[in-house]
């Protein structure tokens, strides 16, 4: 297959260079949380590292159906000394596609008239959303229900049989990459030290085997059950890339059809694997804010009205750990525009939440933690550029990770199901929920004393310099939306505002009483479980205005960088045959 590169050499060198391309680093091999792991574990990880490299193959696979192809091209014509192919690939394995999006929400399109599908590979390359909803409304008044709720189920791949639509389940479309993760886990199930982890790897690698979604179920519940382990893995489960799935909503008459026939549409999971070591400090931290919970569920606006997915008493179902990364591969990988810092999962469609099964947190430290100089000159700059001076003693970096706290554990707050509802702005909606909920509780937290007065300061503060962005993001983007709809919120509020020189200012007083106002604005939209009202929220508020503008442009300023990638040295060489795993610790 001929393929023609985009991006001229000029374009790629800039976008490569280090001031332009950050570099998140992962652990090494010399680090001590490496080091100081049990012979057994090191064992372990480096067969957990092997699994996690081919959730890269699936994603690639879900993500554009060029993508394996293009970059079994660029290998070629990087043999052939071909230099610009050399710097493509760079930019591909960052971002793990042909096509990508960077920090100013601009596309990075490294094949010449690549296009980007709103379904993704989930769905037909050459299918627009009109033909897919008129196959749909076809099938269903055909009968074909059971074959319907398949192609909208979040597990599946859909291709063309004819006129119809069929879907394959994960476990047959990817059976090969699937395969290969459960033999690796479960030769690390064998030698890992930790005897609930190792039950959680196996009953894994056997839903990894099977089209039964139970299974699945059962290693979710188990995942979710984990506290006291040396390793962490995970596969992870989330629905941000597909857009197609959702757009069934917008159609009437399809939208009938599928309430008629009982079928609720679920967007695609996209594929990821974090492979780590739980740091046992971090984590002794953050178990402290779990004893808050029923606290905080108690008080989330509109709580009668709704089932949370944890109980407000003292049995709630949430584990929580901080984990040293080792590898991200897969969607956990794809540095596009950004990269997860924590996640709370399962998310709300998965079936171990309706067997008893609760949540988990896990945090990445060496995504949120970078204090070098580099850094923390970049912070500076921004500070001096964009924050009223009277400011910047209350600006902490770990502030934000405070808040990502907040923001994770509210996800279990808030209505427990019924979100499907609202298509494809429902992961917009929940994560400004989450963000909302994380400063609405701040009040009765500091009250209890989880935070003192100075860090509540320090979390409004840290939180409403960082609320605004470079350029205004695709709709795709539900972070992205979701951070311009606050700060258009709190302006409006008169929490926050900017003057004409571009310099942003914090009324303390205004921040709580804002989040509250928003978050139980959000929750009536959940609660509707109306598409046409989350249409709506989304639409009031997502408003790039004169104001956000003058801090982006600022932000332009000072900030040059536009790509991210994230290095695995450690990962790498656990990946090598070659390598042979030390036995300083037995």
């Amino acid at each position: 297959m001929n393929f023609e590169l985009n991006l001229s050499i000029e374009e790629l060198e800039k976008r490569t260079n280090k001031d332009y391309l950050i570099r998140k680093q992962m652990l090494t091999e010399d680090s001590e949380e490496y080091k100081n792991l049990n012979i057994q574990d090191k064992k372990a990880l480096s067969h957990l590292v092997k699994a996690a490299n081919y959730a890269n193959i699936i994603y690639m696979k879900q993500d554009n159906e060029l993508n394996i192809p293009f970059l079994d091209y660029l290998k070629e014509e990087i043999k052939k000394g071909n230099k610009q192919a050399e710097l493509t690939k760079i930019l591909f394995d960052a971002q793990l596609g042909i096509i990508g999006i960077d920090s100013e929400s601009k596309k990075v399109v490294l094949l010449k008239n690549a296009q980007e599908k709103d379904g993704k590979a989930f769905y037909p390359a050459d299918m627009n959303k009109q033909e897919f909803h008129n196959i749909l409304k076809k099938m269903l008044k055909n009968g074909e229900k059971e074959e319907v709720s398949k192609i909208l189920n979040q597990r599946t791949i859909v291709k063309r049989d004819g006129n119809k639509l069929k879907a394959a389940d994960y476990t047959e479309e990817f059976k090969e990459e699937f395969t290969n993760i459960a033999k690796e886990i479960e030769e690390a199930a064998k030698i890992s030290t930790n005897k609930e982890f190792n039950e959680y790897l196996k009953l894994q690698a056997e839903a990894l085997r099977q089209n039964n979604p139970m299974l699945d179920a059962k290693a979710d519940k188990k995942w979710a059950q984990l506290q006291d382990t040396p390793l962490e893995f995970t596969i992870s489960r989330e629905q941000y890339a597909d857009l197609l799935t959702g757009s069934v909503l917008e159609d009437e008459e399809l939208k009938q059809l599928l309430e008629e026939n009982n079928i609720t549409a679920i967007s695609k999971d996209s594929i990821g694997i974090r492979v780590g070591i739980v740091n046992k400090k971090g984590t002794q931290d953050l178990l402290k804010i779990k004893n808050f919970l029923p606290l905080m569920a108690e008080n989330m606006p509109l709580k009668d009205q709704y089932e949370q997915n944890i109980s407000s008493g003292n049995d709630n179902l949430q584990t929580m750990v901080d984990v040293d990364i080792v590898s991200l591969r897969g969607d956990e990988g794809s540095y596009r525009g950004g990269i997860t810092i924590a996640q709370n999962l399962p998310n709300n469609d998965k079936l171990s939440l309706t067997i008893g099964g609760g949540r988990r947190n896990v945090y990445h430290r060496q995504i949120r933690t970078n204090n070098s100089q580099d850094a923390v000159e970049r912070r500076k700059k921004r500070l001096n550029a964009t924050l009223n001076k009277d400011l910047h003693k209350y600006y902490n970096p770990e502030a934000d990770h405070w808040f990502t706290i907040g923001h994770e554990n509210v996800h279990s707050l808030g209505p427990k199901s019924g979100t499907e509802a609202l298509g494809k702005y429902k992961n917009i909606i929940e994560e400004n929920k989450a963000d909302m909920g994380s400063l609405a509780l701040l009040d009765c937290l500091t009250e209890k004393g989880a935070y003192t007065d100075e860090e509540k300061k320090q979390i409004l503060v840290t939180f409403g310099a960082n609320c605004f962005l470079k350029a205004k993001p695709e709709l795709a983007q539900a972070h992205r939306v979701r951070t311009v709809m606050q700060a258009f919120y709190f302006i409006k509020e008169g929490a926050i505002s900017v003057n004409n020189d571009g310099i942003i200012d914090i009324n303390l007083e205004k921040m709580i009483p804002a989040a509250k106002k928003m978050l139980t604005e959000i929750i009536e939209v959940q609660l509707s479980q109306n598409f046409d009202r989350g249409e709506k929220f989304i639409n009031n508020y997502f408003n790039w205005t004169e104001e956000i503008e003058r801090v982006s442009k600022k932000l332009k300023e000072i900030d040059k960088s536009l790509n991210g990638m994230i290095v695995t040295p450690l990962a790498d060489k656990l990946s090598d045959e070659s390598f042979t795993v030390s036995t300083d610790k037995i």
